[in-house]
């Protein structure tokens, strides 16, 4: 992959993480960690416990969905780094820009993305 083409995707992911990162940050007030966010939900007064229950998981869902979104993201900006950025890693064939563009972190070509899903 060229050299501009790799620095545009490395903008649009290095958004992406500035994104989620605001998102996190955002989730906790600006600069709560996981263990307060847990122990402000289970020590908050609720008429319903269920309620309560269901918003802490989904806020701990969110949480871990955007974390591993800041793994892919990462790897991406790394494979971009060494080079391998757009090469399949499990048939090393390229991955099609449409779909890089679609999903920057995309590190496998639809077929071994098909077969790694089933």
């Amino acid at each position: 992959m060229t050299a501009p083409i790799s620095d545009t995707f490395a903008a649009q992911l290095q958004e992406m993480r500035t994104d989620v990162l605001a998102q996190l940050r955002a989730q906790h007030g600006g600069a709560m960690s996981r263990v307060e966010s847990a122990a402000e939900a289970l020590g908050s007064a609720s008429d319903d416990q269920a309620q309560a229950n269901t918003e802490r998981e989904l806020s701990f869902a969110l949480e871990e969905r955007e974390s591993a979104e800041l793994i892919e993201i990462d790897a991406a900006l790394q494979r971009i780094a060494d080079g391998s950025f757009g090469l399949c890693v499990d048939c090393g064939v390229s991955i099609p820009a449409a779909r890089l563009h679609a999903n920057p972190t995309a590190m496998r070509c639809i077929d071994c993305q098909t077969k790694a899903e089933h």
